[in-house]
């Protein structure tokens, strides 16, 4: 880690590989600063890590990267102690949480952090970049809190980028809160809803049987299910708050299977 007149520099790396057991090992658990990782007990063949912030923040300035590889073999299932919640710094610079995930034929990843919840004043621009062989599995959750209880939200730029054997299969990016381009919270985008999400599952018996397109929940809490050009499907959820998004994600991911 590394302090700088703008901000934090933060580092993590995870690799997974097989065991040759038919569990999975971790010669790479590298955190500092914020990003502090530690290994929890597994299940089966799967390797379990936390994510444990360590500091405050993402602050203004501040720049975080993580990366995790599973290679041919392994199971890795990561998620966090807790929400993260992006606030604003001394600096005006915007904040940078970068996410790189690459999965190799048969190893799975499933990256399930907690909430992310930007904060009034703060300026966050998170990016997810995963690259997945053709007959890796993924599950990967984001989900998007704009504002603490009672508070206005804070500026979120998010971007996620797949790539499924070398094809791009998903890039999209979302700019919300103030100063973002104007209509994000009009009805053809967050219709005032305040937190957000999306879930992304992959894996080769997509390409046998894609999923049907679908619209899940009802009431305030809303989420569509759309398969993606390569074997994949997409859940993208709005929410009033937190919880209510949460449920209807894990609800999504029943109904994919």
């Amino acid at each position: 880690m590394t302090e700088t007149a703008s901000g934090v520099r933060a580092r993590a790396r995870i690799v997974a590989r097989g065991d040759g057991r038919g569990g999975t090992s971790l010669p790479v658990l590298d955190g500092e600063g914020p990003l502090a990782l530690r290994r929890t007990r597994g299940e089966g063949t799967e390797a379990r890590v936390m994510l444990v912030g360590a500091m405050s923040g993402p602050l203004g300035g501040d720049r975080f990267a993580v990366r995790a590889d599973v290679a041919d073999g392994a199971r890795l299932r990561v998620g966090s102690a807790a929400a993260t919640i992006a606030l604003p710094g001394q600096g005006k610079d915007e904040a940078r949480y970068d996410v790189r995930l690459t999965v190799a034929d048969g190893a799975e990843l499933h990256w399930l952090p907690e909430q992310l919840i930007c904060a009034t004043g703060s300026d966050l621009c998170v990016t997810t970049r995963v690259e997945l062989a053709p007959k890796a599995r993924l599950v990967l959750r984001e989900e998007q809190v704009l504002g603490r209880v009672g508070e206005e939200p804070g500026r979120l730029t998010s971007r996620l980028a797949v790539r499924i054997a070398g094809r791009t299969v998903l890039d999209q990016e979302l700019a919300c809160g103030p100063g973002a381009p104007g209509g994000w919270d009009g009805p053809a985008v967050l219709a005032g809803h305040r937190a957000l999400g999306q879930l992304l599952v992959a894996g080769p018996q997509f390409a046998v049987e894609p999923v049907v397109p679908r619209a899940v929940g009802e009431g305030e809490a809303g989420a569509v299910v759309v398969p993606l050009a390569g074997p994949a499907a997409l859940v993208t959820a709005v929410a009033p708050d937190a919880l209510r998004l949460r449920r209807l994600l894990d609800q999504a991911l029943a109904a994919i299977g």
